[in-house]
């Protein structure tokens, strides 16, 4: 099956520009340095699944013309992956129907506390009653979506236990500190790879740039993308001196799984 992969979001948690920081790339006119937080849209079987909902999503819909959601995926909890899951609720008028989502344990029960007005909401729940109406799904491995297997996959997050996801030939693997060997077989044979690739100097919950190139030379997919940048990584000259195959993602950008 082809997917559509759709980079909506490619920063860090402060976005690019960062504010009050008179740098080159916050002070950049290239777009391609201006990152808002991290999420993706994977298209495919004429559904929209949405990875994170970022503290920018509203701009993120807006900006990529995104008529409808069909699921969300939630690697973690963390403020700029969740934040923009009130504006869910825009989709549900249009739909006039509940979002599913997915998440491990730990994250669904941060979700359930952080959004206490969502999942504890009285009266029930109803497309239009002014909060997300959603089916939050708790995920502890492989699970079916619309005809096609996505596979969580557990990786590290500093000291946080989160999840990349495998959908197909692409993997999505943001907010990335580490690999455990039990999920490298779950990166085999892979068409596309998104990683982090926070700055240049080592980082203690995210992969440098040097350290994001050495896990795709080792997992070996026939192309990679990274993601989650901080204004330490210009993209013209940081792009260029990548290895074949190797991209730097930036918002906007679409490609072809």
């Amino acid at each position: 099956m082809t997917f559509d992969l759709l980079f909506l979001g490619t920063g860090t948690s402060h976005g690019i520009p960062v504010i009050g920081c008179a740098c080159a790339v916050c002070r950049s006119e290239d777009p391609r340095n201006k990152r808002t937080r991290p999420s993706i849209l994977v298209k495919f079987a004429d559904r929209h699944v949405l990875v994170d909902t970022s503290t920018d999503f509203r701009w993120q819909m807006l900006a990529n013309g995104v008529p409808r959601l069909d699921a969300i995926l939630f690697t973690h909890a963390h403020a700029d992956h969740v934040f923009g899951l009130d504006d869910v609720r825009r989709y549900n008028d249009l739909q006039r129907e509940a979002i599913p989502c997915y998440a491990t344990p730990d994250t669904a029960a941060i979700l359930r506390r952080t959004f206490a007005y969502i999942f504890e909401a009285d009266p029930p729940h109803a497309p239009g009653a002014g909060w997300p109406v959603v089916e939050l799904n708790e995920v502890e491995g492989p699970f079916d979506l619309f005809g096609e297997g996505i596979v969580p996959v557990p990786i590290k997050h500093g000291p946080w236990d989160i999840v990349g996801y495998r959908v197909g030939g692409l993997a999505y693997l943001t907010d990335c500190s580490g690999i455990p060997d039990e999920s490298r077989p779950l990166l085999a044979d892979l068409d596309v790879l998104v990683i982090d690739a926070l700055r240049h100097k080592p980082h203690p919950t995210h992969f440098s740039l040097e350290e994001a190139l050495a896990e795709i030379a080792a997992l070996k997919p026939r192309r990679a993308f990274l993601t989650h940048m901080c204004h330490d990584i210009e993209h013209e000259t940081v792009n260029a001196a990548l290895p074949d195959g190797v991209a730097l993602a930036y918002d906007g950008l679409r490609v072809t799984v």
